[in-house]
C-alpha cells in the first residue's frame, strides 16, 4: 500500500497583503492511497492566514516547494496519520468489499 501527497493548485492574492506580494490564501491537495490494482484519494481544500507584517518566515510564491506547502496543510488541522488511515480502509474495501450485492436467488441468470 503506498500513499502519496500532492498539492493540486493554490490560489494567490493579486494584491499585497500586509507588505507581501503573491500570498497563498487558498491550497487544494489530494491524498491517494494504492495497492497496485484498487485507488482511492482524498481532495479538499484549505484556507491560509495570511503573514503578518514583519513577518519573517514569509517564503515568496516561487520558492515555495511541495512540501514546504503540505507542512501548512498538516499544521491547518488535517491529520495526516488519519487521512492515511482513511485512504487506505477505502482501498482494502474495494479489494474486499464488506458489503456485496449478489444476485437474487430466484432470480434465472441468462
Amino acid at each position: 500500500m503506498t500513499t502519496t501527497w500532492s498539492i493540486q493548485w493554490m490560489q494567490t492574492s493579486t494584491q499585497e497583503i500586509n507588505g507581501f506580494p503573491e500570498v497563498v490564501l487558498t491550497i487544494g491537495w489530494n491524498l491517494e492511497g494504492s495497492d497496485g490494482t484498487y485507488t482511492s484519494n482524498i481532495y479538499n481544500t484549505i484556507s491560509v492566514n495570511p503573514p503578518q507584517e514583519g513577518d519573517a518566515d514569509f517564503t515568496p510564491y516561487a520558492d515555495l516547494t511541495e512540501e514546504q506547502v503540505l507542512g501548512w496543510i498538516w499544521k491547518s488541522g488535517v491529520d495526516k496519520d488519519a487521512a492515511e488511515a482513511s485512504v487506505t480502509a477505502q482501498v482494502k474495501n474495494l479489494a474486499n468489499p464488506p458489503v456485496v450485492q449478489p444476485p437474487l436467488p430466484w432470480a434465472v441468470l441468462p
